[in-house]
């Protein structure tokens, strides 16, 4: 199989480039224009070609793409140009950028200037600076050439990135890319228009009746109290943080603060209109999502834009500002922005999920088998841990104690305090005292004593990265510390990183932190061990995703699901086939067992649960 490394020059200008508008939008509009291309085979020389639409599509097509693999440094650009212009697909698509941030952590620069400076190959020029507002005719024949020049030392850069970071890259990571870049580059998802449309006159409707409701009195929003008030009706408990002027608990509602970020995007629309209204937005993030659906929906299919390791745990992450990792899975009158991603005639959503992946990641890697074995015999974890905390035997518990079981096990896994507990609570419309909380999470960590030793484990990790120290983590053989590093070595051979760790003494024993580019970050045993299960859970999925799509690609990815569209004839091969992908275990999980649900439907917000 041959490398093809490629780089397209395309026309920008102030208003019509990155800087405005996402990759989809930028590259399907009728504006855009190719400029030239460079292309290296293997380690040949690199040609420059340009011209016209025509006179690039006939150089393109002496290349053997459909058994190469192509190589670009974000090919979810180059390659956009080369799938949707020229209607070339690639063997195999790998990708410069993501390698990188999966090889030196989401917080490292990942420009190819910037990459080129990491490894000292060169140095990345500036000739696109002066071809702002340029048209291919605009161009001297001089200036052109400098283009070319430009554009083949940008391919150099990207091969020779290539060729360093692939030393030890996991192969299978470069199959997750390429999975991961076919979700963008071959778009299945269809946009329902009218669907569409009417979901954004219905928000448009919704804001102007909840704004009448509360009078658009702005004294009223920017009271803290009042707008505390307005939020409880609506359901959620307030976001809270600690006063760094009296160290007292009080309002998380300045525009900054995480709790109230979580706000402007809320599933549930009245909330996120409150927040929207308090801070003054003419619209809602719901509104400007929709819009963006609209647009793309009159210009194709819906392409997915997941980046690869994203998240600082090496999940993927949303980009291209409608980030679909955070959709709002419930809404009034029905009215989801979900059901109008549809499939297209002929076929349907399937959308498995993996089922309670990270509590069970939890209690294998901890070695606390008493919970692992109840996942293994398919019993109710939740009544379980609700028969504990109400004292009363599994099949007396009721509805509301196996919730507030439910809540436990997938709250307080990572050390949540009672306080944080009873927000959590509060946020789902259960009110509960705080010291019935603190006795709940007193049953959880006594029933969970493993658990609460591999908090306790993390956190002497911590200390053993500042002093070099070797230690250990969790279950034997799954996860290797590098000190030197600060980093921890997953089963995907990828690793996650606290860069500068570092620590502070307080009254209350040391307090670590790391470095990101939104400053230092704040990092304990309990959120450790979050980090990491969340970690493990990802090299799972995508490991569940590479063998599912030996049959049938999978076209997002959400969490902890993996949705795909598949023939209307093949839905109960199709089931049975993603079950058994979903509920398999990786040699190196030995002990581990997974489950799934599958969901199946004609749009991907209207699926209902399917057993095969």
């Amino acid at each position: 199989m041959d490398l093809i490394t490629l780089d397209f020059e395309s026309y920008y200008s102030n208003d019509f480039g990155f800087k405005t508008m996402t990759t989809e939008e930028y590259v399907r509009d009728p504006r855009f224009e190719v400029i030239g291309v460079g292309i290296k085979v293997n380690d040949g020389v690199t040609e420059w070609a340009s011209g016209d639409h025509e006179e690039l599509a006939d150089f393109l097509a002496q290349f053997d793409w459909e058994n190469s693999m192509v190589l670009a440094h974000n090919t979810k650009f180059d390659g956009a140009i080369l799938a949707w212009h020229f209607g070339i697909n690639a063997k195999v698509w790998a990708d410069t950028l993501s390698m990188a941030r999966s090889i030196h952590g989401v917080e490292a620069g990942g420009s190819l200037k910037a990459l080129a400076e990491r490894y000292n190959i060169g140095e990345k020029g500036d000739e696109v600076v002066r071809a702002l507002g340029k048209r291919r005719t605009d161009f001297t024949a001089e200036e052109l050439a400098a283009y070319g020049d430009y554009c083949i030392n940008d391919t150099e850069i990207c091969y020779e990135l290539f060729m360093l970071m692939g030393l030890g890259y996991p192969r299978q990571e470069l199959k997750i890319i390429d999975a991961t870049l076919r979700m963008f580059l071959e778009p299945v998802f269809e946009l329902d228009l009218i669907r569409l449309e009417g979901h954004l006159a219905f928000v448009k409707q919704r804001k102007e009746e909840l704004l009448l409701s509360v009078g658009v009195d702005k004294k009223l929003l920017m009271s803290n109290a009042k707008f505390a008030e307005l939020l409880q009706a609506a359901g959620v408990a307030p976001p809270m943080k600690t006063s760094k002027t009296t160290g007292k608990q009080t309002f998380a509602f300045a525009k900054s603060d995480e709790g109230f970020k979580a706000l402007l995007a809320h599933e549930d629309l009245d909330v996120q209109l409150l927040a929207e209204a308090r801070v003054g937005n003419k619209s809602t993030l719901e509104e400007s999502r929709t819009e963006r659906f609209i647009g793309i929906s009159k210009r194709g299919k819906l392409p997915i834009p997941i980046r690869y390791y994203g998240a600082h745990t090496g999940r993927w992450s949303g980009e291209d500002k409608i980030n679909l990792q955070n959709l709002p899975s419930r809404g009034k009158d029905g009215k989801q922005l979900k059901s109008c991603i549809v499939a297209p005639e002929g076929y349907s959503v399937l959308d498995p999920d993996s089922s309670q992946i990270e509590a069970r990641v939890l209690a294998w890697l901890a070695g606390q088998d008493n919970i692992t074995e109840a996942f293994a015999n398919h019993l109710d974890v939740y009544s379980i841990m609700a028969s504990s905390i109400y004292d009363k035997p599994v099949e007396d518990v009721i509805g509301s104690e196996r919730f507030i079981g439910k809540q436990t096990v997938l709250g307080c896994g990572y050390g949540m305090g009672a306080e944080r507990f009873k927000e959590q609570l509060a946020s789902m419309g259960v009110y509960l005292e705080a010291a019935e909380c603190r006795r709940i999470i007193d049953v959880y960590r006594k029933a969970n004593d493993k658990v609460k030793n591999l908090w306790r484990e993390a956190s002497n990790m911590l200390a053993n990265m500042i002093n070099e120290a070797p230690s250990t983590l969790g279950r034997e053989g799954v996860l290797t510390i590098h000190p030197k590093l600060y980093a921890i070595e997953l089963p995907s051979k990828l690793f996650m990183r606290y860069d500068d760790l570092q620590y502070t003494d307080t009254e209350f024993g040391p307090q670590y932190s790391y470095k990101t580019r939104r400053g230092r970050t704040k990092i304990y045993g309990g959120k450790v061990v979050e980090n990491v299960c969340q970690a493990i859970a990802r090299c799972i999925i995508a490991e569940q995703m590479l063998r599912i799509n030996k049959r049938y690609p999978v076209k997002m990815t959400v969490h902890d699901s993996l949705p795909l569209v598949v023939p209307d004839s093949e839905i109960y091969e199709a089931g049975v086939f993603v079950a058994e992908q979903m509920r398999w275990t990786p040699d190196w999980a030995e002990g581990l067992t997974l489950d799934c649900e599958i969901n199946v439907g004609k749009s991907y917000g209207e699926v209902t649960e399917w057993k095969p």
